[in-house]
C-alpha cells in the first residue's frame, strides 16, 4: 500500500502501517548519527535530561554532506541502521515513534519497537542525492561540536521510505526470506 504521511506521527498512524507499504513523509524530523546517538544514551544512563524531545518523534540515521548553492542539504543518503542498536531501546522508551535508515534491525530493536508500537523505515542507500531534493530546510539543534553527526531538524516533503518493521514486529527482511 502507499501512504502519504505527516510526522510527528501518533502512535495510531504508526500502528496502520504495513511492512512493506511504501510511505511518502511530509514534515520536521531530526537528524542524528552513531555519535550522537551514543551522547544522548549517555545522558540517559545518566538520568539527565535530554537536548531534544523524543515523543512521536522521527529519527533520519543520516550524515549529511555540505549543502550546495541554493540547497537546504547536500547528498543525504541512509546510514547502516545496525550502528545505532545499542543506544535505541533507550530511545524508544523517551517516545520515538519512527526511525529511518538502511538496512537490517536487531532482535532487541525488533522488540523494543513492538513493545513502544514504534516502526522502522528504511530509505533507498546510494541514492542520497536524490533523497536531498525531499528535504526543504535544515538547522542543526544540537552537537555542533560533531560537525556531519550533529542532531539536526530538517523539513521534508514527499521523502520516499518503506515500512521494513512495523509495529507489530513483522521484519520486511524476514517475510523475504520466507
Amino acid at each position: 500500500m502507499e501512504r502519504r504521511i505527516t510526522i510527528p506521527m501518533d502512535r495510531e498512524t504508526a500502528a496502520s502501517l504495513r511492512t512493506g507499504d511504501t510511505v511518502y513523509i511530509t514534515g520536521e524530523m531530526y537528524v542524528a548519527r552513531d555519535a550522537a546517538h551514543k551522547r544522548l544514551y549517555e545522558l540517559i544512563c545518566e538520568g539527565r535530561p535530554l537536548p531534544i524531545d523524543l515523543e512521536n518523534e522521527t529519527v533520519y540515521y543520516m550524515g549529511p554532506s555540505p549543502a550546495r548553492e541554493g540547497r537546504a542539504i547536500g547528498s543525504a543518503g541512509p546510514t547502516t541502521s545496525s550502528r545505532m542498536d545499542k543506544y535505541t531501546p533507550a530511545l524508544l522508551e523517551r517516545g520515538l515513534s519512527v526511525m529511518i535508515g538502511k538496512g537490517r534491525r536487531s532482535e532487541e530493536v525488533k522488540r523494543s519497537a513492538k513493545e513502544h508500537g514504534a516502526v522502522y523505515l528504511v530509505a533507498v542507500g546510494g541514492a542520497g542525492a536524490l533523497l536531498s531534493e525531499r528535504i526543504t530546510g535544515s538547522q542543526v539543534v544540537c552537537y555542533e561540536d560533531l560537525g556531519a553527526e550533529a542532531i539536526r531538524r530538517i523539513k521534508v516533503k514527499d521523502f520516499p521510505c518503506i515500512v521494513a518493521l512495523d509495529s507489530e514486529g513483522c521484519d520486511v527482511y524476514e517475510s523475504r526470506e520466507s
